[in-house]
């Protein structure tokens, strides 16, 4: 896959530096985009339009919202809703397609659905220049007692990216660089706007049919950094930071942590953390990046989970002969991983190269490094921020 095209970026105000060079995505007015009333019985409502635990049954050529618009391809569904892709029927729009997504027929789901359309609207008035790769929140509607959120029409998610481009091997690095300064100027919106995306990772960013603009989307399980109850399955496992499986206070720097394992995988094409359960990921995280602080470990909510008095780790593994878990204890001081020597290419690779290439692929990746450490910094207190990620010499080499 060609890299993003690195038009210079350029000072604007103090909350964005930098605005990636080439636009390709119109821009767009923005008004408050209002939310329906939840009705009194969603079940009522749903009928028959709806399977057994509350999504939409859509049918491809169905028109949708009064026939403003009509479904002609159906691209899944995830927890809260079914995601459809639509023609504008009427209007000044008629032709333009649309993502419209369909919040399950549950009382929790709507509620759901409506955080997110206020969680959106906050973006968008934050960002009326569409600027800061969000996706867009055109307009809602309801359907048979289903919420409906339509957005703008983005191409693919990236790891159909990676599927089609960089299967197991994932992308080139300057096309990594180039996706990772869209990543962090969203991160600095959602930081300034004190919103927590709570779910990045490969399939929750969207790209553009060139595959040079990217936008965050998905943001069900978004809340205010205020609404930061304890709970240990925050966010999709492989990206999961290390203060929610622990039960520590958290906010926006959870983000930074799913992005640093998603850069890594979109430029390996592999899971940094595949853990297998929440112990496991503790267990892989430390093998990478050494132990815990003491004092971590003791204001966490679900340390004596994890760790003994004396500050071992507990991990829990499966007896190879019963099949049930048993646990080991286990004394990590120093890690026994390492991202240089999995990212650096060897030196073979390396002397096959000429010498002004040699030296500017191991600037640019030892600058990639870098850029990954500090976003996987145990302590969140200390990760890196979405500014400070923008100032970093990743984007200047």
């Amino acid at each position: 896959m060609a890299a993003a095209s690195h038009a210079p970026v350029t000072l604007d105000d103090e909350d964005d530096m930098f605005v990636f060079g080439t636009r390709s995505l119109p821009k767009v007015d923005i008004t408050h985009v209002p939310a329906p009333v939840a009705p009194v019985n969603l079940q009522a409502l749903a009928d028959s339009g709806s399977d057994e635990e509350g999504y939409y049954k859509v049918t491809l050529g169905e028109l949708l919202d009064g026939g403003k618009y009509r479904v002609f391809e159906s691209l899944g569904k995830g927890m809260f809703s079914g995601v459809v892709r639509a023609r504008v029927l009427e209007g000044p729009n008629e032709g333009k397609e649309v993502a419209i997504k369909v919040i399950r027929a549950q009382e929790t789901m709507y509620k759901a659905g409506l955080k997110e359309v206020q969680i959106l609207n906050k973006l968008m008035q934050a960002d009326p220049d569409d600027k800061k790769h969000i996706v867009r929140l055109h307009t809602t509607f309801e359907h048979r007692g289903h919420l409906c959120l339509v957005f703008e029409s983005l191409n693919m998610n990236l790891r159909d990216v990676v599927k089609r481009f960089g299967k197991d091997v994932g992308l080139n690095i300057k096309a990594v660089r180039a996706y990772a300064q869209q990543i962090f100027l969203a991160l600095s919106l959602l930081k300034k706007c004190s919103i927590m995306h709570a779910d990045l990772k490969l399939d929750n960013i969207l790209v553009n049919k060139s595959k040079t603009v990217l936008k965050l989307c998905d943001l069900g399980s978004a809340s205010d950094t205020s609404d930061n109850d304890i709970t240990p399955y925050l966010v999709s496992r492989f990206y999961r930071a290390p203060e929610i499986i622990l039960g520590l206070p958290y906010d926006t720097a959870i983000d930074i942590w799913s992005v640093g394992c998603t850069l890594y995988e979109l430029y390996t094409g592999k899971i940094l953390f595949p853990g297998r359960t929440n112990n496991h990921m503790l267990l892989l995280m430390m093998e990478l990046k050494g132990r815990f602080n003491n004092k971590l470990i003791k204001k966490a909510h679900f340390g004596d989970l994890h760790f003994d008095e004396q500050g071992l780790f507990l991990s829990v593994e499966k007896d190879k002969v019963t099949g049930g878990d048993t646990v080991r204890k286990v004394n990590i001081s120093q890690p026994t991983r390492d991202l240089r020597a999995r990212l650096l290419p060897s030196p073979s690779v390396l002397a096959s190269k000429a010498p002004a290439a040699r030296e500017e692929e191991v600037k640019i990746m030892t600058a990639f490094i870098d850029l990954l450490d500090k976003c996987l910094t145990l302590d969140a207190s200390r990760r890196i921020s979405p500014r400070d990620a923008l100032l970093h010499s990743f984007f200047r080499v």
